[in-house]
């Protein structure tokens, strides 16, 4: 069988690692948002796809959810001795040489597409690991703060800001001259079933989605989501910011209408939010906590017994 997930970062690599250990003998293919990406001290960074790589590749630090595992920050303070900024994006050793590999390979030409093939060979994640896009496409966001009304990159919203300061709304910039990556959409076409993991539904998922051309090829298929709200509140990180600056409540319900039936055919929640409907999706409860590894092979059981059902 060919799965196709769509994922952001921690969360969706989460649950990615509980799919391939549910579903080992299945071909996985995995679209992964770089609308976070960002350029930093002249690297090329892509959060979600390395998070996705370390993640399934035994690299992560599971503590953090991100980053590598037994990580140094030599250079880090080195830069910051030199009053070089960013400071509040903290690289770590181990992570720049990923960003220098992929950073060297751009310069000389290849594709997002090749480069991450290319550093997936290292980790070897069970999983075909495709960006959305090769094209650049980054996500920024209006706020209104000390300095005015303005438009920062995500990541500073995210991180520096711990998105404290009301995002006003969403930019994905370059998305319009977008294609997806080679292989996208081949994937889709030949995919047995989809599944949304409990990913950040705007900045995530939703960036995805804009792709040109993506969310108009997942339309032919069945596609099952998991929810990322549990009981009024994002199972982790600022889900719910994302989302208030939307125009969209924090829960189930307004994430499936979000994504609405059109694209999705089956929609897990958790016990707490059994009483979500929306006619023409299916909705069965499990519990969604991602416990530990084998909780979320447990929730990703339950997302492809349910498109299995759908799809009769």
């Amino acid at each position: 069988m060919h799965i196709v997930s769509l994922a952001g970062g921690i969360g969706g690599a989460r649950f990615l690692r509980g799919l391939r250990a549910t579903a080992p003998d299945d071909q996985i293919t995995v679209i992964g948002n770089t609308g976070d990406d960002i350029t930093l001290f002249g690297l090329r960074v892509c959060p979600d796809l390395d998070t996705v790589m370390y993640t399934l590749g035994g690299g992560i630090n599971e503590e953090q959810g991100w980053g590598r595992l037994d990580e140094t920050h030599v250079v880090k303070e080195e830069l910051a001795a030199y009053g070089v900024e960013p400071q509040w994006f903290g690289l770590g050793d181990r992570d720049f040489a990923t960003h220098i590999v992929r950073s060297q390979m751009l310069e000389a030409g290849f594709p997002l597409s090749q480069i991450t093939q290319a550093l997936c060979t290292r980790w070897q994640p069970g999983v075909r690991l495709l960006p959305m896009t090769d094209d650049r496409c980054e996500t920024h966001v209006v706020i209104s703060d000390e300095r005015g009304r303005r438009a920062v990159h995500f990541q500073e919203w995210w991180v520096r800001l711990r998105a404290s300061v009301p995002a006003e709304s969403f930019a994905l910039v370059g998305v319009d001259a977008a294609k997806p990556a080679p292989g996208v959409l081949e994937a889709i076409a030949e995919a047995d079933l989809v599944i949304l993991p409990p990913s950040n539904p705007v900045v995530s998922i939703g960036t995805i989605l804009q792709v040109p051309g993506i969310r108009e090829a997942l339309l032919a298929k069945t596609v099952v989501g998991v929810s990322p709200i549990i009981g009024g509140a994002p199972v982790r990180g600022m889900a719910d910011a994302c989302l208030t600056a939307i125009g969209v409540e924090t829960s189930a319900q307004a994430v499936l209408e979000l994504y609405g039936a059109d694209l999705v055919d089956g929609w897990l929640v958790a016990p707490e939010d059994s009483g979500v409907a929306l006619e023409g999706v299916r909705v069965a409860a499990r519990p969604l906590l991602m416990t530990d590894q084998d909780a979320a092979a447990a929730i990703a059981r339950a997302a492809l017994d349910l498109a299995q059902e759908l799809s009769g």
